[in-house]
Formats: C-alpha cells, structure tokens, sequence
C-alpha cells in the first residue's frame, strides 16, 4: 500500500504517520503539507529518513501537484485543515481555501484515478450540545456556529455529495478534540501547559464551564487507519474519548498533576460564537471495527506533560515566532489586555 496523507507536518497528521509506520511494514506513505504556521518539518524530525517516508511540499490547493501525487499511490488520508477557531474569526479565507477548495481538490483527483479517500473532519460542524443534550452521533443534523466549522461542514458535504453522484470510494470520520504531544500551542492544553512551563496563568475563555471530550491522538490515529481497512465506504464514522469534562475542571487537573496551585488560573472575555459542549456517541465504530479508546485522559495528559518538559526545543522557537506573537497580540487586545 503506498498511502498519501496530507497535512502529515501537523498535530493529528504526524501522530497518524507514525502509527502506520509502526503498525504496517510494507506500507509507504507520501505527506504532503504546505508548511504553514501549525505545520512543521520539526513535528517529523524523528521520521524524516524512514526508508518508507517521503515529504512533499505543497498545498492541497496545488491541482496539477494533488493530481501528481494521487496518480502514484493508493489511498488518501485527508488531515490538512486550517483548524483553529479564533483565526477564522479573524480571517475566513486561508479556511475557505485550505479546508473547502483544498478538498474539493482531492476529491477530483481520487475521482479522475480511482483512489480511496478518507476525510478527517470534527465534532464541530454539529454545532454545540446542552448539558442534558444527546451526544453527537452520525446521524446528527449539521449546524456550525463559527467559520472554521461552517468550512469543515462544507467539505464533509462535498465529500458525501461526490460519494453519491460519482461512486467516489470515500469514508468520514469526526472526532472530538485531541490531545498529546505536538500539539499546537494556540488550541487550550497546549497553551495551559506551556504558560505554566514559563509561570504564567492558565487562561480561560468565560466561566470555563465549556465542556469537551478530550480524546488522545494515537487513539484517534488507530480509529483512522481501522476505517481507512475495514470501513465501508460511503459511511461516517465517530470517535471520541469518553471524557467529557468541562474546560475549567480540565485545567484544575492539570494543576494537579504539575503540582501547582489553582490560583494559577486566570479568567477572560468569553471568545464570539463559543460552542458550550462537545460529545460523540462511538457505538458505531466500536461495534462495527471494534475501536474504543484506551488512553485514559489523566495518563494521557501526564504523558502530555512530560512531553512538553522535554521538548521545550520544539515548542519553545514557535512562541517566539513573530507569527505566533501577533496572534497572541490579538487575544491580549480582543481581551483588555487581560490574556
């Protein structure tokens, strides 16, 4: 199997190529990543040179460069995404680009060579759960309540609309958020651990009565690679962690586990369109491929935490990127200078 995957220089992406790396022998993969702020060749330092390994650079955007690369290869595994919601609320179109154009893109080209496709795409494009509400589920009705939802809604409806009026060999999956190593310090745990590496504040959006289900990556890397071998093709898959738990709780444990004080907490402005809960119903996924999560969250954000004290190398220069701080800027400024 010779298996592109785009967006492989980021969070989820990278986590997933490793994982395949180790679980199947005689695949390869190409990974293709435009290298943007959230992408980066230190995220694969550590696979650069696996004989089974090949970087491409470039964006999904790039028509004639997607048609090369699918030509040669088997399947598509789809990360690449702008994903973060405060930048879309500043800036709607590298999301536009990126997360609808961008697999609009790929869709062709695996429709024009006759590929399988896989879409990664996120809880979010069913907009935000009541604390009584059901979890999400497959069959819950699209409603994005921010732009870099309203994208990835866009792109799952491409991706089924093509499903059904071209035969495209395609699956779904939306997972909730993700957690570990390398990840990207704007989402909140990397930025909580992070500032608290530095001693600064953990910083919460409103009361911190947000809740998540926090999922492990090499949890939702296994799912990823279950669906791209034994899903059927068509359908939509769900994963999530089990581990619902509001944003403020989330960080009081955090505290807990790197021996801090909670006075280490720090409340600002509620960000525009902030979805208050996030859950996913995975009983379709576990009874039919038989995934579950095995990652508890506390082991997991330990694991976290460790990671972080020991590659302040990686995180470290990205703090200090100018890109980083003008964006950080902007929440100090959105904020009263409170961030």
């Amino acid at each position: 199997m010779k298996l592109l995957v785009t967006g492989g220089c980021g969070f989820i992406g990278s986590h997933f190529i490793r994982h395949v790396l180790d679980q199947r022998p005689e695949w390869n993969i190409v990974n293709l990543d435009a290298l943007t702020y959230a992408g980066n060749l230190s995220t694969t330092l550590d696979i650069q040179t696996h004989p089974r390994y090949r970087f491409a650079y470039g964006s999904v955007t790039d028509r004639d460069l997607v048609n090369t690369l699918i030509e040669s290869v088997d399947a598509v595994v789809h990360f690449a995404a702008e994903t973060h919601v405060d930048r879309s609320l500043h800036d709607v179109e590298p999301f536009i680009l990126t997360n609808i154009l961008g697999t609009g893109r790929l869709i062709d080209a695996c429709r024009r060579y006759n590929k399988r496709f896989h879409h990664v795409s996120t809880d979010e494009v069913f907009g935000s759960l009541g604390p009584t509400d059901p979890k999400f589920y497959e069959g819950s009705p699209y409603a994005p309540l921010n732009p870099y939802s309203a994208t990835k809604a866009a792109a799952d409806h491409l991706v089924r609309a093509s499903v059904h009026t071209h035969g495209l060999q395609a699956t779904i999956s939306n997972c909730t958020n993700n957690y570990g190593a390398y990840l990207y310090p704007e989402k909140f745990l990397s930025i909580a651990i992070t500032n608290l590496l530095e001693g600064r504040p953990v910083v919460i959006h409103g009361d911190g009565s947000q809740v998540r289900d926090w999922i492990h990556a090499q949890d939702h890397a296994r799912g990823v690679l279950l669906i791209l071998e034994k899903g059927k093709l068509g359908e939509t898959y769900m994963m999530g962690g089990g581990n619902e738990c509001s944003i403020l709780d989330t960080a009081k444990t955090l505290l807990r586990l790197m021996g801090l004080s909670q006075d280490m907490i720090r409340f600002v402005n509620d960000r525009p369109g902030q979805d208050r809960r996030y859950a996913i119903e995975y009983t379709k996924i576990q009874t039919e491929l038989g995934w579950q999560p095995q990652v508890s969250f506390e082991d997991g954000l330990r694991e976290m935490v460790q990671w972080y004290r020991e590659n302040k190398q990686w995180w470290a220069p990205i703090k200090q990127s100018a890109g980083y701080s003008e964006w950080y800027q902007k929440q100090v400024e959105r904020n009263g200078g409170h961030v």
